[in-house]
């Protein structure tokens, strides 16, 4: 048996309590798409870039906004965290193609990154193991019901999760994939 020779884990918003939608676009891809090597992490020779990601919808009470990116299919037994960006304000509706180059000046105020599963504060592209199957990745918009999360950049992804699961109150999602 190999490493590649494994189950197919849920999305993971499949075992997370049910929330309204709202709406999640990009100017990058549309929900389903592959991603291309622009959104690729450095170490599977892509440009690393973040997304261009634009919401709206969301129910009038939102205080802030939290944005992840997951990948369940990393061969990991917990997936990989990808993206996790904090208390972004309730009057963001958008960010930029690239914002989540780990510079802190271009990012809404207030916001922060929490460390990726690269190790990173930013975003870290994909990078499934070569000859594996397709990776899906699942990016998220979470409303909350508070202008702050609570944490710190110190926090794990799992605590960001645990979080949000307390005070999500409609998610956007985009799922796209990615094989090498």
């Amino acid at each position: 048996m190999s490493l590649l020779d494994r189950g197919t884990p849920p999305d993971p918003f499949d075992v997370l309590p049910v929330v309204p939608s709202f709406t999640l676009t990009s100017d990058d891809f549309a929900d389903g798409d592959a991603l291309t090597k622009e959104f690729a992490h450095t170490s599977a020779d892509g440009a690393n870039a973040s997304p261009h990601l634009r919401w709206s919808g969301f129910p009038a009470q939102t205080r802030g906004f939290v944005v992840t990116a997951f990948d369940p299919d990393a061969p990991t037994g917990s997936g990989f965290w990808h993206w996790l960006l904090v208390d972004i304000p309730a009057s963001v509706t958008e960010l930029a193609h690239g914002v989540a180059n780990g510079d802190p000046a271009g990012l809404p105020a207030g916001s922060f990154h929490v460390r990726n599963d690269y190790g990173t504060a930013d975003f870290g592209g994909a990078a499934p193991p070569p000859g594996d199957r397709p990776h899906r990745y699942v990016f998220a918009v979470h409303a909350v019901d508070v202008p702050s999360l609570g944490v710190d950049s110190s926090v794990t992804p799992a605590v960001v999760g645990f979080n949000l699961a307390f005070h999500t109150l409609a998610r956007g999602v985009l799922r796209t994939t990615y094989q090498r």
